[in-house]
């Protein structure tokens, strides 16, 4: 797995805080589900950006995460390292709890 990911590699942005990197396909119902969920939390949690991408659109980035089904969400800190990975929907709970990870205590709300 890639211990860190650049902007250039998500082909987005990083968020100011963290990134949640969703891989999904284009057919996949629980990769709507979670999309939903992981957008929520990123209007709602400032510095915060949710990045989907399409295996189909990204397979370089699909391979360096070792991707082997839809959806997987990866969360990167500020600086594009990533913190923890999971396969599947994530509840609104497990996003806030893994953020926790990425965001330093104390640290800027942008």
């Amino acid at each position: 797995m890639t211990p860190t990911l650049t902007a250039d590699q998500v082909g987005a942005p990083l968020g100011d805080r963290a990134t949640l990197l969703q891989v999904s396909s284009a057919f996949c119902a629980p990769c709507r589900a979670a999309h939903r969920v992981l957008a929520r939390v990123a209007d709602a949690v400032p510095g915060v950006r949710h990045v989907d991408v399409d295996v189909a659109d990204g397979p370089e980035l699909a391979a360096a995460l070792a991707v082997t089904s839809t959806p997987t969400v990866v969360v990167l800190d500020a600086a594009g390292v990533v913190v923890l990975r999971a396969e599947g929907v994530p509840t609104p709970r497990q996003v806030l709890g893994a953020l926790a990870l990425a965001v330093p205590e104390g640290s800027p709300s942008s």
